[in-house]
């Protein structure tokens, strides 16, 4: 992953993991899915697997949290990443791409980074994530994808997915939760639906 896949985008350097096409065509697209792996990383790092992952870690979820740095503050499905020397941005988001599904995935690796490094910085990246949900896609029965990240007023995709309530809101809870010894990561284990499971020796 590191050596083909893992890249840094200009001019400020976001860490972002990229897709291989046809096996050697590379492509700096990412997809919001692909946050999971700072989580993923940051636990690794914590057991048994290389220091470096941490850092890694790290900076994956900085750039994830720049793909929340739009007009609504919403999370969309896929953005591109710079690769140019030259241009002002470190990523696009295509029209086609800038829906949100309020995906979990950001959330989830913030709460692994601040669990394991105590950095209040992952929570307040949740809370403006949550503002964000709260303030463009809360509707009158619940809450709503929306179409575009990019416009102000949003429409609506009249759809809350499963995934929002199972993950984004349970990852949300434990990330500002006053106890943090709530499911502690050394005996309990998320499974890729967010529900935890018991770590036996």
């Amino acid at each position: 992953m590191e050596s083909q896949l893992l890249r840094y985008s200009e001019p400020n350097k976001l860490a972002y993991v990229g897709e291989l096409l046809g096996g050697n065509n590379f492509s700096p697209k990412m997809d919001h899915l692909v946050c999971f792996l700072s989580g993923t990383l940051a636990l690794g790092s914590v057991n048994g697997l290389p220091a470096r992952h941490m850092d890694i870690a790290k900076d994956l979820g900085k750039a994830c949290r720049a793909m929340y740095e739009n007009p609504t503050g919403l999370g969309p499905e896929i953005v591109y990443y710079n690769m140019l020397p030259g241009n002002k941005e470190d990523l696009i988001i295509k029209p086609r791409d800038a829906h949100s599904l309020l995906r979990p995935e950001a959330v989830e690796a913030w709460f692994y980074l601040y669990r394991l490094t105590g950095d209040k910085t992952y929570q307040e990246w949740g809370w403006k994530a949550f503002e964000a949900i709260e303030k463009y896609a809360k509707v009158t029965n619940g809450y709503s994808s929306v179409n575009s990240v990019k416009k102000i007023p949003v429409t609506y995709r009249d759809l809350m997915e499963s995934f929002y309530l199972a993950e984004t809101l349970k990852y949300l809870y434990l990330l500002f939760a006053d106890d943090q010894s709530i499911l502690p990561l050394d005996k309990w284990v998320f499974n890729t639906e967010a529900h935890p499971l018991p770590i036996y020796n």
